[in-house]
């Protein structure tokens, strides 16, 4: 009879839990297009890590990196506004 029981020791940290937490921090500070980068890792990372049943570590870098890439995006999309909306109300007042 086979178990499926969660191996011994220290979980091993997830492949993208530094990529993801790097992306998020990046669409935050200086690109936001790497937020649905990040956004979408991060989704993929955190399914991987809880069907993992124990396996996978960094699910706290993951996280931070996940809601940093939502954020990312966010101030993308608004500020992509803005930049529209100036553009636009500029563009007859020469």
């Amino acid at each position: 009879m086979v178990f499926d029981q969660p191996p011994l020791g220290s979980p091993v940290e997830h492949e993208h839990a530094t990529a993801v937490l790097l992306l998020g921090a990046l669409s935050l500070f200086c690109c936001g297009a790497l937020g649905p980068i990040a956004w979408a890792m991060g989704r993929r990372a955190l399914n991987d890590i809880e069907a993992g049943e124990g396996r996978f570590g960094g699910r706290v870098q993951v996280v931070v990196g996940y809601v940093l890439g939502i954020i990312g995006t966010c101030l993308m999309v608004v500020f992509g506004i803005l930049f529209l909306l100036i553009a636009i109300s500029g563009h007859g007042h020469s």
